[in-house]
C-alpha cells in the first residue's frame, strides 16, 4: 500500500520536470549533498537553448536584481514539513463552513496549500507591510538547505521570533523587503486562477521595486492598471515635506486579455451604477423611451482627415443648415445621422435652437461604468472610515488596530473580480477587512463568494489596549473581528441572510504530525528505535491526521466532514465519499471492516499503518478494495 508522502510539494523538481519536457537535453542527473542522484538542470545549455547567439558567460541584459535573490527562490521552492491542525474551539460553524482562518507564516502557509488550491483562487487582495523603516517584516532564513526546511521550516530565530525591525540603516533596507515579497508572490501565483487576478496594496516607498517584481513573477504584459486610493480626507501640515494623501494598488492578472473581445483570461465586471449617475438622467420631453441624457454628436477630427463626416444637417424646428465646427467632424456618417434625426434620437434643446446633441437613454446604457484607476474615498471609503468600522465592532478599551483597510475599498475589487462562489485570499489578513467585505458584499447581492485569510500570530504590544483587553496577537483580533462582523450583518439583515456562511475553519501551521525520523530514516540510531513503533507524534489528534491527509492528496481544506461508525470503528467521510480516513492505531483494522468500507465505495481510503491487525491483513485490505471498489485510491501513513 503506497505511503502518502506527508510534506508540501518539492516545487524545483516540479519546475525541472517541465523544463525536461521542453528541453530534455537540458536537464541531467547529478549528485545532491547527501550523494543521492537527483535530476539536475544543465544551466549552460538552457541558456543556450534560448539564446539565438552564441552564449559564453554573463551579459548586460534588463532585469531586476538585489542581495538574497537567489535565496528568496530557494525559499519559496524547498519543500517543508509541516501541517495544517484544525482548531474547532475557535473556529465558527466548523463542520459546515466553507472558509478558511489559517494562522501561522503565509509563506508556509503558501506551499502548504500549493497542492490543494492549485489554480483554484479568483482574487487576491493583500496588504503587505508597508517598508516604511518602523514598520515589521518577515524574517526568512534563506540560509537553510532543503532538508533542514523538512525538518526545521525555520523562519524563527533562537528565541522563536518571526519578525524583525527593518530600519533605514540595514544596508539590505530594500533587499530584505523584496526577497519577502518574491517568494510569498512566486507561490502566490500559482494559486490563481486563469481568469484569476490579484491586488497589493503599497505606499509610494516600494511601489517601483514591487511593480518590478511583480512584471518578472506575474508577467509585464500581465499588469492591468495602477490604482490610486485616496486615503486621507485632510492633509497633515506636520508633514516633512508633502502630505501624503494616497496609497497605490497594484493590480495584474493570472493571464491578461489580448482584446476585450478575448474569451480567454481575466475580464473585469462592469461596477453598479449608483443614484448620483443616474441622477444625470432626465426625460424633459417625455419621450417614451424614458429618461435620457445628452452627449456629443461630434469627435476631434477635421474635415480634411474625415470628409465623409463633414456635412451639415438641417434643424427641423427652423429649417436651418447646422454645420460641425472648422476643428471637428459628426460622429457618424450621414445616412446614420439622418437615422437618428427620424427616430428623435438628435436633441435640440429646450429651446429647439442649440447645437445637436445625441440623446442616450438610460435603458440602452451598459449595465455599469467602467472602474477607473482614480478612486476617490467618497468611491471606495478611506482610511478613517476603516477606523469607525473596527470602533463599531470592538469597545474603545480593547484598542485600535493600525491602518485597517476599509470594507468599501476591498468591495470595489471584489465587485470588478468576483461572482457568485468564487474564492477570495488575504494572505497577509491583518484585522480581516477582506473576509468582513466578503461576507458583507454577499448579504447585499445574495452571493457565495469564500474566503481564505492567513495571518501570522505576531505578538500584541503588552501596553496595547488591545492586550490589556486580552488579545495576545494580532491573529485573535483577526478571527474575532469575523466573529462578530458576521454576527453583526446577519442581525442587521435577518431576511436575506438566513443562508450566509459567516463561519471560518481555523487551521494552525505546525510541525508535521509524523515523529522526524519519517524523514530522516538514515540518521536514526539504534537506542531509540524502540520509540518509533509508531511513527506518529504522540500529541497529534485523529482529525490532525485527517487535515494533512487532506493537504497531501490535494484535497480541498473547506469540504464537509463527517465522523461516523463503521464496523464499529470511528471513520471520517470528507464530502461524502471523495474521501474516507481510519486512523484507529492498536491493530483493529480487520477483514470485516475493510469489506463494510469497500461497500461504500469511497473514491480514496487511508489508514494508519499501525491500525492493521497484521501484515497480513493490510495486504488483505487491497485486495478486499480491488473486488469491491475497484476504483478507490488506497494509501497509508
Amino acid at each position: 500500500m503506497e505511503k502518502l508522502k506527508m510534506h508540501s510539494p518539492n516545487l524545483t523538481q516540479e519546475n525541472i520536470a517541465r523544463i525536461r519536457e521542453l528541453f530534455p537535453g537540458c536537464v541531467t542527473e547529478a549528485h545532491d549533498n547527501d550523494g543521492k542522484v537527483k535530476l539536475a538542470v544543465d544551466f549552460d545549455q538552457l541558456r543556450q537553448e534560448l539564446s539565438e547567439v552564441i552564449v559564453e558567460g554573463p551579459q548586460e541584459r534588463y532585469h531586476l536584481n538585489w542581495p538574497g535573490k537567489r535565496e528568496a527562490l530557494l525559499a519559496a521552492n524547498a519543500p517543508i514539513a509541516k501541517t495544517l491542525r484544525p482548531c474547532r474551539e475557535e473556529s465558527v460553524d466548523f463542520d459546515t463552513t466553507e472558509n478558511l482562518f489559517i494562522e501561522g507564516d503565509n509563506l508556509d502557509a503558501l506551499k502548504l496549500l500549493q497542492e490543494n488550491y492549485l489554480g483554484k483562487i479568483k482574487m487576491i487582495y493583500i496588504d503587505p507591510p508597508y517598508n516604511t523603516g518602523k514598520d515589521f517584516i518577515y524574517s526568512d532564513n534563506f540560509a537553510e538547505t532543503a532538508d533542514e526546511f523538512l525538518l526545521e521550516s525555520g523562519q524563527k530565530d533562537e528565541e522563536g521570533n518571526r519578525l524583525v525591525s527593518n530600519s533605514d540603516s540595514n544596508g539590505r533596507f530594500h533587499s530584505d523587503w523584496l526577497s519577502m515579497m518574491y517568494s510569498r508572490l512566486k507561490l502566490a501565483r500559482n494559486l490563481l486562477k486563469d481568469d484569476g487576478v490579484i491586488f497589493i496594496s503599497i505606499d509610494d516607498g516600494e511601489q517601483a521595486n514591487l511593480k518590478r517584481v511583480c512584471d518578472e513573477i506575474l508577467g509585464e504584459r500581465n499588469f492591468v492598471a495602477n490604482i490610486v486610493w485616496q486615503k486621507k480626507q485632510s492633509p497633515q501640515n506636520d508633514a516633512t515635506y508633502f502630505s501624503a494623501m494616497h496609497d497605490h494598488i497594484l493590480v495584474y492578472a493570472k493571464i491578461a486579455k489580448a482584446t476585450r473581445s478575448d474569451s480567454f483570461g481575466w475580464d473585469r465586471n462592469l461596477l453598479p451604477r449608483d443614484e448620483q449617475q443616474n441622477s444625470r438622467y432626465s426625460n424633459p420631453d417625455e419621450d417614451p423611451r424614458g429618461d435620457w441624457a445628452s452627449v456629443d454628436c461630434t469627435c476631434n477630427k477635421t474635415s480634411i482627415e474625415r470628409p465623409n463626416l463633414y456635412y451639415p444637417i438641417i434643424n427641423p424646428n427652423n429649417g436651418q443648415e447646422v454645420w460641425p465646427s472648422t476643428q471637428r467632424v459628426w460622429r457618424y456618417e450621414k445616412s446614420t445621422m439622418d437615422q437618428l434625426l427620424s427616430e428623435n434620437r438628435i436633441s435640440w434643446g429646450q429651446e429647439g435652437n442649440n447645437f445637436p446633441r445625441q440623446k442616450r437613454f438610460l435603458s440602452e446604457v451598459q449595465d455599469g461604468i467602467v472602474p477607473s484607476t482614480w478612486w476617490t474615498r467618497e468611491f471606495s471609503s478611506d482610511n478613517q472610515a476603516a477606523r469607525r468600522e473596527l470602533r463599531s465592532i470592538f469597545r474603545a478599551d480593547e484598542g485600535d488596530f493600525n491602518t485597517p483597510k476599509p470594507i468599501g475599498l476591498i468591495t470595489r475589487m471584489l465587485q470588478i473580480s468576483t461572482t457568485d462562489k468564487d474564492l477570495v485570499l488575504d494572505f497577509f489578513a491583518g484585522s480581516s477587512s477582506t473576509a468582513h467585505a466578503v461576507m458583507q458584499l454577499n448579504a447585499e447581492d445574495q452571493g457565495n463568494r469564500k474566503f481564505i485569510m492567513v495571518q501570522l500570530p505576531e505578538e500584541c504590544d503588552e501596553k496595547s489596549e488591545a492586550f490589556k483587553a486580552g488579545y495576545k496577537t494580532i491573529a485573535e483580533i483577526s478571527k474575532e473581528r469575523i466573529r462578530r462582523a458576521g454576527k453583526k450583518i446577519k442581525e442587521e439583515n435577518p431576511l436575506t441572510t438566513k443562508e450566509l456562511d459567516i463561519g471560518f475553519r481555523v487551521l494552525k501551521v505546525d510541525s508535521s504530525n509524523l515523529a522526524d525520523i519519517y524523514y530522516t530514516p538514515d540518521s536514526a540510531k539504534q537506542d531509540i528505535l524502540h520509540f518509533a513503533i509508531d511513527n506518529i507524534k504522540p500529541d497529534r489528534t485523529s482529525e490532525d491526521l485527517l487535515f494533512q491527509v487532506l493537504l497531501d492528496w490535494g484535497v480541498e481544506l473547506s469540504l464537509p466532514i463527517k465522523k461516523e461508525k463503521v464496523a464499529d470503528l470511528e471513520v471520517y467521510f470528507v464530502d461524502n465519499n471523495a474521501l474516507a480516513a481510519c486512523f484507529v492505531k492498536n491493530g483493529e483494522i480487520n477483514d470485516d471492516f475493510c469489506k463494510e468500507l469497500a461497500k461504500r465505495q469511497p473514491l480514496r481510503a487511508v489508514f494508519r499503518d499501525s491500525g492493521f491487525k497484521d501484515d497480513s491483513a493490510k495486504i488483505n485490505a487491497e485486495q478486499i478494495f480491488k473486488l469491491l471498489s475497484p476504483h478507490t485510491e488506497l494509501k497509508a501513513i
